[in-house]
């Protein structure tokens, strides 16, 4: 489809796309194409993204607003871990493991985020296989980062009890 001929929030999608480092390589084909597959949601403060143990099926990234990332302690209570704002990802690992949630997330103001869903992921792959690969690089990227990130603070925390 010419880009001339892309519905606005395509558009819109892929200009937000293109600006967010993790897909920064990606040519104006790709990122048309995979704009067509992503999709919008829209949360009001106190509203829930997901909620650790919901089965996790999409990925989204941050257009605008804040989230909070929570995790269930062992006495109950909701630690939070991350603040997410303009740019940022979240729930990587749904396209990845189709597992469970590992956290809940909600707006702590108005949100808006771009998502891919897990079908939408595997219909882009089946017509776009080398496409479908270079999005699971650039996740497994994010997440490699995103583990490094959680490591270092864990050596921090675990450095402060000794």
């Amino acid at each position: 489809m010419p880009l001339n001929a892309m519905r606005k929030s395509e558009e819109e999608t892929m200009s937000f796309l293109e600006n967010l480092p993790i897909f920064s390589s990606m040519n104006v084909d790709e990122l048309a194409t995979l704009a067509r597959h992503m999709s919008y949601i829209q949360l009001q403060r106190g509203e829930h993204l997901f909620v650790e143990g919901d089965l996790g099926t999409f990925m989204g990234f941050v257009v605008n607003g804040i989230l909070e990332v929570q995790k269930r302690s062992e006495t109950g209570e909701n630690v939070t871990l991350a603040r997410l704002t303009k740019g940022s990802s979240i729930g990587e690992m749904a396209l990845i493991d189709k597992s469970t949630r590992s956290a809940t997330v909600i707006a702590k103001q108005a949100a808006v985020l771009v998502t891919l869903t897990d079908r939408a992921f595997d219909m882009l792959a089946d017509k776009y296989p080398a496409l479908g690969i270079k999005v699971i690089r650039k996740i497994a990227r994010l997440m490699s980062l995103n583990m490094r990130r959680t490591s270092s603070k864990l050596a921090d925390l675990l450095q402060m009890t000794l």
